[in-house]
């Protein structure tokens, strides 16, 4: 009893966190919304946010919101070989199906509990593999380690290509803090060196403290996760998948501009702006992203002279396609399929 009330009480958080965040977005759009019809002159009655939402939905084409969806069945196809291949060195060969829909159950269980997904996909996988569930959760690791790895990548790419358009956003706020950009990268710099002096000096008791045993486990665990890969049969390839699964992920944004008129003349590198704001919002402990995923989104759109009301139907159109359209269906369809597919599977494996 007292378990299933905790977990009532986890779902409540966690859905009024979501759905807080994305009832703030709306309240702080709607006020601008009308502020922008009193100077344009708008009347009252036809000056409403849902009724340009709703429009909005309206116009958009759905033929793009359609290839979306194919990319991101087919990025989840990569990840679901990607991760097969994590059980061959093990001499365990899962049938790929199985990989795939326990992927799309984890990520519609997702939208009920911010992280318990990877534990739905890697308990119903073992249970249809006759797999240990510490094998399962061993190569869940090693696949979101690559996925980190990935994320840092992009990251360091948006800062690269868009680092000035970053500042000229953010430098307002930094302001209250930083006299300007040097001063920004001078703090920066002599925090690095301080730290890096800090972790010569100090590095037993940094180590042996409690932070310092958890930094330390996690980038243990980097360094095992990459070690991983170098063991596998084939690493260039498990490497073409990981590019495809990221790549997917990109495009999922950058093909979303041309579904809707107000950002149909969006560049890629915007698109790759969109995925990093948007990656952010995702991992924020929310349903899905919800709300956080928003409020990112719309922050990215600004950058770029996009109203923000158009921000903001760009990002529920994205964010609603995917999460309804995709993991929900497919989730769905997953936990209907896993049953009937497995009734009479007998999962291979072989001694090494």
């Amino acid at each position: 009893m007292k378990k299933i009330l905790l977990n009532l009480i986890k779902l409540i958080l966690f859905f009024g966190i979501g759905f807080g965040i994305l009832y703030l977005v709306y309240q702080k759009e709607n006020t601008a919304f009308i502020e922008q019809c009193r100077i344009d002159g708008t009347p009252d009655d036809e000056c409403s946010l849902p009724q340009k939402l709703i429009d909005d939905f309206a116009s958009v084409n759905y033929i793009w919101i359609i290839i979306i969806m194919l990319v991101f069945t087919i990025s989840n196809f990569s990840r679901a070989l990607r991760w097969n291949m994590l059980f061959h060195p093990m001499k365990i060969y899962p049938k790929k199906a199985n990989a795939f829909l326990t992927i799309m159950l984890g990520y519609f269980a997702n939208l009920g509990f911010p992280r318990i997904g990877e534990v739905i996909r890697a308990g119903t996988f073992a249970k249809y593999e006759n797999i240990k569930m510490d094998k399962v959760l061993g190569t869940i690791v090693v696949d979101r380690v690559m996925d980190v790895i990935c994320l840092l990548i992009v990251i360091g790419l948006a800062l690269l290509l868009e680092y000035d358009t970053m500042y000229e956003f953010v430098g307002p706020y930094l302001g209250k803090f930083f006299a300007g950009k040097t001063t920004l990268l001078l703090v920066l710099g002599i925090g690095s060196i301080v730290g890096f002096l800090s972790l010569i000096f100090f590095r037993k008791a940094l180590i042996n403290s409690k932070i310092g045993q958890k930094v330390t486990g996690i980038f243990s665990g980097f360094a095992d996760g990459i070690k991983s890969v170098g063991k596998l049969e084939n690493p260039a390839l498990f490497l073409f998948h990981t590019f495809i699964i990221w790549f997917s992920y990109f495009l999922m944004a950058y093909l979303c501009f041309f579904a809707f008129a107000p950002t149909a003349h969006l560049g890629p590198v915007v698109g790759l702006m969109v995925f990093v704001f948007g990656a952010f919002g995702i991992v924020i402990p929310s349903p899905g992203g919800l709300g956080t995923y928003h409020f990112l989104v719309i922050a990215c759109l600004t950058m770029y002279g996009i109203n923000s009301d158009d921000a903001l139907s760009y990002a529920n159109i994205n964010f609603f396609s995917l999460v309804l359209g995709c993991n929900v269906v497919l989730g769905i369809a997953s936990l209907i399929i896993l049953p009937i597919i497995n009734k009479n599977y007998k999962p291979k494996t072989f001694d090494a």
